[in-house]
């Protein structure tokens, strides 16, 4: 899934801006983050929410838009410039071209015209030196299919782990309204929820949202569930679905902490995901669970193809249905194995720090690391497990 570009506008003319910023509205991997109705504020605007494309157009006063786009080329050398105009006056192209755009578009703007001046862009963007390269965003829904089968443990520590790349920018989010718990797991007290954002849906912008997250030492931002159960609080689809939007445009990765439910809300967050990972245990519930969800999601190619499931506690006991009969109830294979390690993972829930800062070494966190490897493209190197020495009268030292 391609990440989602912040794109800021400029014209002083009402009824072309309203049609730029209508035809935007309908591409997905554009977010407009800002518009401007005058070429001498552009400028406060941009530095204020450093867009990854300016859209100017320059009927209005060309002399006043070519001095804006060299000032947006010499001070924001990362903003990529589209210039638009109902003129195709050679001169004009040009000396658009020398102060720094790099495409130039008719007004009326075509939507093909547009999407495919997006596409050189991000294209100019990633074959650079790197500099201001616009990554994919990568947006993972996590699923558990029975109650206590640590989906929220995954969450939480898969999104701990991508963190520790310092090429990733991740966010959290806990999409289990009524019951969520992924706050605790990270011992955080927010400022801010998810209704919050909820709740001023139809102005929300960049910073709004980003003032909305935690930031948690690991480097990851979270956006928690509410505090209140009043019963007033709804988020809807489409509403998470212009949240999702927006985080894409901000971060590399987000990972999203979804309820037992599967109602339109989850589903918007699954639909919205690269990937989803279904997570059970080796017990007949869990595994009838899993078969009836993989049949619901067969009803959607799409989501069937992303499917992951994912076995948690793998070796918890002997009494447990065993991996080969498992894989005849369900049909498919496991994607992913996660060990079980109840005493560390215990310790980590009741301190509320993640695996990977609470205890780097073991198989456990291992297994988190190579999942967010195989996952996405990050390289992040585990250590070496700690040896295990059993020390005579430990139960004294407790």
């Amino acid at each position: 899934m391609k990440r989602v570009m912040r794109l800021a506008v400029v014209d002083p003319h009402d009824v072309t801006r309203a049609q730029l910023k209508n035809l935007m509205l309908g591409v997905d991997t554009v977010w407009l983050e800002a518009e401007c109705s005058r070429y001498e504020f552009f400028m406060d605007v941009a530095m204020q929410t450093l867009p990854d494309i300016a859209l100017v157009a320059v009927d209005a006063n060309r002399e006043a838009a070519l001095d804006l786009i060299a000032k947006i080329h010499q001070q924001l050398p990362n903003c990529s410039i589209l210039v638009a105009s109902s003129s195709q006056d050679g001169p004009l192209i040009l000396q658009a071209m020398r102060n720094g755009a790099q495409e130039f578009l008719n007004i009326p703007l075509e939507l093909e015209d547009f999407m495919s001046a997006l596409d050189r862009v991000r294209h100019a963007s990633a074959s650079g030196d790197g500099e201001g390269e616009v990554r994919d965003s990568q947006v993972v829904t996590v699923a558990g299919v029975n109650g206590g089968v640590g989906s929220t443990s995954v969450a939480v520590n898969l999104a701990s782990v991508l963190a520790q790349d310092k090429q990733n920018t991740v966010a959290l989010i806990d999409l289990d309204l009524a019951l969520g718990d992924a706050d605790v797991w990270l011992d955080i007290i927010p400022d801010y929820t998810i209704q919050d954002v909820a709740e001023n849906i139809t102005r929300i912008d960049y910073s709004l949202l980003k003032r909305s997250l935690t930031k948690h030492e690991s480097g990851l931002f979270l956006l928690p569930r509410p505090v209140n159960l009043d019963g007033e609080f709804h988020l809807g689809a489409e509403d998470f679905r212009r949240v999702i939007g927006l985080l894409k445009a901000t971060f590399t990765h987000l990972v999203i902490d979804v309820s037992k439910s599967y109602s339109p809300l989850e589903m918007a967050a699954i639909t919205s995901s690269d990937s989803t990972l279904l997570i059970t245990q080796l017990d007949l519930p869990c595994l009838r669970n899993v078969v009836r969800l993989i049949h619901y999601f067969e009803q959607f190619e799409t989501l069937s193809e992303k499917l992951k499931v994912v076995l948690n506690r793998s070796g918890l006991n002997d009494m447990q249905i065993s991996l080969k009969k498992a894989l005849e109830i369900i049909g498919r294979e496991i994607y992913w194995k996660i060990p079980n390690d109840y005493g560390t993972m215990v310790e980590s829930r009741n301190n509320g720090v993640p695996l990977i800062l609470q205890a780097p070494k073991t198989k456990l966190t291992k297994s988190y690391i190579d999942l967010a490897n195989e996952l996405s493209e990050s390289k992040i190197e585990s250590q070496d497990p700690a040896p295990t020495k059993k020390k005579l009268f430990s139960f004294l030292s407790r």
